[in-house]
């Protein structure tokens, strides 16, 4: 029976005949899904909470939430965040108060797919009703929650964290599909490479299964042999060799290339990508944050170049704008690093997010009516350009009764090297117009 002949439940796409129907069936995910795990008690408790699953492109977050709903007996209400809106939103609230309204009442599950694409107020919508229990919130990402997400909306929703699958969990799923009406018989070669391709991604498995099952039958071929297949797919197939190379672990190796100041490893593993397929303003991206976090104020002419590489990239395209992007890459790789900038901005985080909420010092306050000049705002305020050399010694900008928290530590690198020469300059002059006040010159990196 061939494919466009099937029946009509056959013609239903292959990812989507193959999604499981209960939670035995899902492959991979122990770390969530496995005995013990936290998301695996959610379901054997038959307690449904809000929840944010996060994780690339088919890995099972749809699958997921819909076995939630299944578990929980709970109406499946699903929402694009591409292409829906606030409309979508209030439909899906009064479907789930129409659900409570039934005898017995039905809990409703609002399963938000690309959840970070919805803005903050579009995500601030469904606080509410998460807070009142009337529905559960699933959203899923591809994108870090940290910075995607609301705060206020991450507060209330555990994150889990899927994984690509491995490539054992992608042999499981081919043999599976092949067992359904259709499929044809893969030399072993091939279906290790429909394997190395897929990546750690179910969907592109089995789409590509799909698109080679169809062709295997209009060109009557029984066995797929590794040879037809590339000749059937392309070039494509061909970057992705036996075993092939996890994506994350490239750009790891890329990154990790540039921190070592090692050019050539850094260009290799960055051709490596882009012959792979990777998207090169992805690469860019990652240039960004590799001229911020390993490099900083060492050379701050590595973050505007990595800048200027992806806007190159982007108004020229594939192949001249790689050119722009190979470049930065070297360019980075060799210059002087610090983390310092990195180091720092953790370091305040850590401290706001321990520490109580300190009033801003009146002498720093705004003052730009009457009324709050007349409460002191802005008063003894030293206005530090009519001072000597620009600087007014002395002069405090933390809150009352912060201890100096030393946030940034330069590194003896590179332009560093100069702004810790300014910074102790600047700390011996504060010390001196405050001998009370206990500060002391910033130590050399070469004696701590």
């Amino acid at each position: 029976m061939s494919l466009g002949t099937a029946p009509e439940s056959q013609r239903v796409p292959l990812a989507e005949r193959l999604r499981p129907s209960q939670l035995g069936e899902v492959i991979g995910q122990e770390q969530v899904l496995g005995e013990g795990m936290p998301l695996r008690i959610a379901f054997e408790s038959g307690q449904p909470h809000s929840c944010i699953l996060w994780g690339p492109p088919g890995v099972g977050k749809t699958t997921i939430a819909r076995l939630m709903a299944h578990a929980f007996d709970a109406q499946f209400l699903a929402i694009s965040a591409v292409l829906g809106g606030v409309k979508d939103i209030r439909e899906a609230v009064e479907r789930a108060q129409l659900g409570l309204g039934l005898q017995p009442p039905r809990r409703t599950i609002v399963f938000v797919d690309e959840v970070h694409r919805f803005n903050k107020s579009q995500q601030d919508a469904f606080l509410p009703h998460v807070e009142s229990g009337l529905f559960t919130f699933v959203g899923a990402t591809t994108e870090n929650p940290s910075f995607e997400v609301n705060a206020a909306l991450l507060s209330r929703a555990a994150v889990y964290v899927l994984k690509p699958l491995s490539l054992e969990d992608l042999q499981q799923l081919l043999q599976r599909a092949l067992q359904l009406p259709g499929m044809p018989d893969l030399a072993c070669a091939a279906a290790e490479r429909l394997v190395a391709y897929a990546d750690g991604d179910a969907r592109r498995l089995l789409n590509t299964l799909e698109a080679v099952a169809i062709a295997a039958q209009a060109q009557s071929v029984a066995v797929v042999e590794d040879g037809w297949l590339l000749k059937l797919m392309g070039e494509r197939m061909r970057r992705y060799d036996k075993g092939g190379d996890q994506f994350y672990d490239s750009i790891s190796a890329l990154h990790k290339s540039v921190r070592g100041s090692d050019p050539d490893a850094a260009l290799y593993w960055m051709v490596r990508m882009l012959d792979g397929g990777a998207d090169p303003l992805y690469i860019g991206r990652r240039l960004i944050r590799m001229a911020s976090e390993d490099i900083g104020l060492a050379d701050p002419r590595a973050l505007r170049l990595a800048l200027d590489a992806v806007e190159v990239y982007e108004r020229l395209g594939s192949p001249e704008g790689e050119l722009a992007l190979a470049q930065c890459v070297l360019y980075l790789a060799v210059a002087p690093k610090s983390n310092a900038a990195y180091k720092a901005y953790n370091a305040a985080r850590a401290w706001v997010r321990a520490d109580g909420t300190r009033p801003v010092p009146l002498h720093l306050r705004n003052a730009p009516t009457a009324l709050m000049k007349s409460l002191d705002h802005g008063s003894g305020y030293r206005y530090a350009h009519d001072e000597f050399d620009g600087f007014a010694a002395g002069e405090r900008y933390l809150p009352d009764g912060m201890p100096d928290p030393d946030f940034y530590r330069p590194v003896d690198r590179g332009l560093e090297q100069r702004i810790a020469d300014k910074l102790r300059d600047l700390r011996e002059r504060n010390a001196a117009a405050r001998p009370d006040s206990g500060v002391i010159a910033a130590p050399s990196n070469k004696a701590r």
